[in-house]
């Protein structure tokens, strides 16, 4: 099965273009798990275990891992393994490197911690994505548009009458065509004048969109325009805005109203499942 038809099916079977991105940070853990040496195993398993019926994709950010050393590595890999086999994992860590290094990333991201999509940084050029898209049933997402406040510092720039942000969509479309893998698109849900044109461009081209919860982005927008001219649908993350929907004892059950609630949003969009 490959990346997008294993993310079809999860968007399918569970209703749901949420993604529930895994941003965590040990001393925001609800504080009756602080009291574990290592509480981002059982915080992951239990958000996991809450919302696994309403979630199309989860999302764990790299950098929050790393932040804990051995110990975030060793969490990491145990958290992977407790998400089900058919909802696909999105290693967010941004990568960006030529050569064996990328290639040294693509093993590690999808033979290791068993990813089914990364997240990758376009910036020195197509050599640092072609490892990835190498391997034909994986999927990745370029950062085009992003959902930060300065976003536009460069990403705006304009040369040869398109802006960079452009130029990467473009690129992307022939990434995808070449493949075997798939090539997919970040744009942020903060942005939705360019989420639109950026979707009038890539046609084809699955988004991962973040923005949407803490950011303040556009869910509707994000709906509207996310989804590929054959059916794909956008991958709509939200990370803090569930996964620390109350730091007591009962932050389970409060992670699945926040998720159920943004679902129930987006299916009540028209266009979104039969709305």
């Amino acid at each position: 099965m490959t990346f997008l038809e294993k993310l079809a099916r999860a968007q399918q079977k569970n209703r749901s273009y949420l993604c529930v991105g895994l941003d965590i940070v040990v001393a925001n853990t609800p504080l009756p798990l602080q009291v574990h040496d290592e509480p981002m195993l059982p915080f992951a398993r239990a958000i996991i275990e809450a919302t696994q019926d309403l979630v199309c994709a989860y999302k764990p950010n790299l950098g929050f891992f790393l932040a804990e050393g051995a110990a975030g590595i060793v969490a990491l890999e145990r958290i992977v393994r407790a998400i089900p086999e058919d909802i696909p994992i999105i290693l967010d860590g941004k990568f960006g490197d030529i050569g064996n290094t990328a290639q040294a990333y693509a093993c590690g991201a999808f033979e290791q911690f068993k990813a089914d999509a990364v997240t990758l940084s376009p910036y020195i050029g197509s050599d640092s994505i072609k490892p990835f898209l190498n391997y034909r049933d994986r999927g990745v997402f370029v950062l085009a548009r992003t959902s930060n406040v300065n976003a536009g510092e460069f990403q705006n720039l304009s040369s040869d009458e398109q802006t960079l942000y452009e130029r990467v969509a473009r690129s992307a479309n022939r990434w995808h065509a070449e493949g075997p893998g798939a090539c997919g698109l970040v744009v942020g849900a903060t942005a939705p004048a360019e989420l639109e044109h950026i979707r009038e461009i890539s046609p084809d081209l699955p988004f991962l969109i973040p923005g949407v919860g803490a950011q303040g982005g556009d869910l509707e927008a994000a709906v509207r325009f996310g989804a590929t001219r054959n059916g794909v649908g956008p991958v709509i993350n939200a990370s803090r805005a569930v996964i620390y929907a109350s730091r007591t004892a009962n932050f389970a059950e409060e992670a699945r109203k926040a998720a159920l609630s943004m679902v129930e949003q987006m299916r009540a969009i028209p266009g979104s499942f039969g709305a």
